[in-house]
């Protein structure tokens, strides 16, 4: 049994849900079809164990040189492959010196420490706005106020367009565990629901994209890809609909390259894709924190950058890129090995990813739209009051 069902904002005293671990008045009775059992708050230790796996792209630590900072990164603090040769003692050596030096740093002269530092005086206008840029995925340390008409429109239509009852269901949630790469498993009181993840993650990514526009870190890859190369592999692939007709694909390979260089300014500034002088792919945005999109889908994301993006209106503009990058960052079943296939200590890394860094960004970062409680994105396929009337009669 399943139905596209929606936790409403209040709920009818009789079938009013219960905690387990609240207090009750002496007089208040908590039947055991109305407890809830589980609780949102709770954590896993597993949420410490991010596994390891072999990614085409390594997140670094971008340079001063550079002029880009990844989010929660700095100069000074190790990137995840010299964190696998630290061990405990040393760790924890250089958390105290660390601490050592923040508190003399503070001390001598009421020198600031670098986080405060970092901070400028707020206008009235960006204390109006604190709220909202507050609630970002992964920003640069030092924000930028975005006034662009375009964003403003498209950050509204988010807004008005939210079902506040899936959005209190999915900050209040408790994960149960995934199904498969597509769908996973949550309880909300005593329901649970099934979710499909990638429209969840593609919509998370989309939001995300709208609400930090121009605040990106950077995922630098470990080796520049060839936009050419690239574009090829897209091309030969089905999903591509390449036929004779529109010309040979070297030809089409070129005048990409040719037509995304010509963006390259534009992308960097407001979306951190990094293309180089060479036509080479440098750098991603990093949209989440301890997450890095699939490889396999970048080809053909590379190509409907150029195909499927309206280049010409600047609202079009941003909200098809934005589309395009969240589709590319979205988990995708085709691009996920099933369970019996992986292999080495690539087993849960889609998984871990899917519990700690997607549905916690669904806690905070997320406004889910309406469409989403009628098109099955959510089902409805049990409830606890229900189950007990089903035993009720045997």
């Amino acid at each position: 049994f399943t139905q596209t069902l929606l936790p409403g904002l209040s709920v009818s005293g009789g079938s009013e849900v219960k905690a387990s671990g609240a207090t009750a008045e002496p007089a208040e009775r908590v039947y055991a079809h109305q407890m809830v059992r589980t609780d949102c708050r709770a954590q896993k230790l597993d949420a410490f164990l991010k596994p390891k796996e072999k990614q085409p792209a390594d997140p670094e630590t971008a340079g001063p040189s550079s002029g880009k900072t990844t989010t929660n990164t700095n100069a000074d603090r190790p990137d995840a492959t010299e964190m696998k040769d630290i061990n405990d003692e040393d760790m924890m050596e250089a958390l105290e010196e660390q601490e050592t030096d923040m508190v003399e740093g503070r001390e001598e002269n009421g020198v600031a420490s670098s986080d405060e530092q970092r901070k400028r005086p707020r206008t009235e206008e960006e204390k109006q706005k604190k709220d909202d840029e507050e609630l970002t995925a992964a920003a640069t340390p030092k924000r930028r106020v975005i006034k662009l008409n375009s964003i403003k429109d498209l950050r509204a239509e988010i807004t008005e367009n939210t079902h506040k009852g899936l959005q209190e269901m999915l900050q209040n949630h408790f994960f149960v565990g995934c199904v498969t790469p597509q769908w996973a498993l949550i309880q909300h009181h005593t329901k649970l629901y099934l979710l499909n993840t990638t429209k969840l993650s593609q919509e998370l990514f989309y939001q995300i994209l709208i609400y930090d526009f121009g605040n990106f870190g950077v995922l630098r890859l470990s080796e520049p890809a060839s936009l050419y190369d690239l574009v090829l592999l897209a091309l030969d692939s089905e999903d591509s609909s390449w036929t004779e007709e529109d010309g040979p694909k070297e030809g089409l390979a070129q005048y990409i390259v040719d037509f995304l260089k010509k963006k390259a300014e534009m992308l960097e500034d407001y979306f951190s894709l990094e293309i180089d002088q060479e036509g080479n792919l440098t750098g991603l945005p990093l949209l989440l924190d301890s997450y890095t999109p699939i490889m396999e889908g970048l080809p053909m994301f590379i190509l409907r950058l150029a195909t499927e993006v309206n280049w010409d209106d600047e609202k079009d503009c941003f909200r098809d890129f934005s589309k395009e990058c969240s589709m590319f960052y979205s988990i995708r079943k085709q691009y996920i090995l099933e369970p019996g296939e992986e292999q080495g200590g690539e087993g849960n890394s889609w998984s871990w990813r899917v519990e700690h860094a997607i549905f916690k960004a669904l806690r905070t970062l997320f406004s889910p739209p309406k469409s989403f409680s009628e098109d099955g994105t959510v089902l409805q396929i049990a409830n606890l009051t229900d189950l007990y009337k089903v035993f009720e009669r045997c």
